[in-house]
């Protein structure tokens, strides 16, 4: 069973989105988070420890989990994704572009 984690700033289009996509496909347990204080699920350490590989939409949200949480990062796998913030919640779209990039990247987990 692979975990998942998904990351953006809000946790409330791209992330989300991935975690209702990926949720689909047996052997994968899913779960998302946001990087901002006012997300609607905030990122906490127990979600980063949880994870075997972590997603992030943008370079930034790298930079800002790293600032973040570095100490528990240690051995973990961080994906950018560069996805930028201009879809909507479940917009088809996204989740094409989603399955294109994440897919290929789960069998050479």
């Amino acid at each position: 069973m692979k975990k998942l984690l998904f990351i953006c700033s809000q946790n409330r289009l791209r992330s989300p989105t991935a975690e209702a996509v990926f949720s689909e496909y047996e052997g994968l347990e899913v779960d998302s988070a946001g990087l901002d204080q006012e997300a609607e699920m905030p990122l906490c350490s127990e979600a980063i420890q949880w994870a075997d590989i972590i997603f992030v939409m943008e370079k930034l949200h790298r930079n800002k989990l790293s600032n973040k949480f570095q100490p528990w990062l240690k051995n973990k796998r961080v994906i950018c994704l560069d996805i930028p913030d201009e879809y909507d919640y479940m917009e088809p779209a996204l989740v094409e572009l989603l399955k294109t990039k994440v897919l290929p990247l789960l069998g050479t987990f």
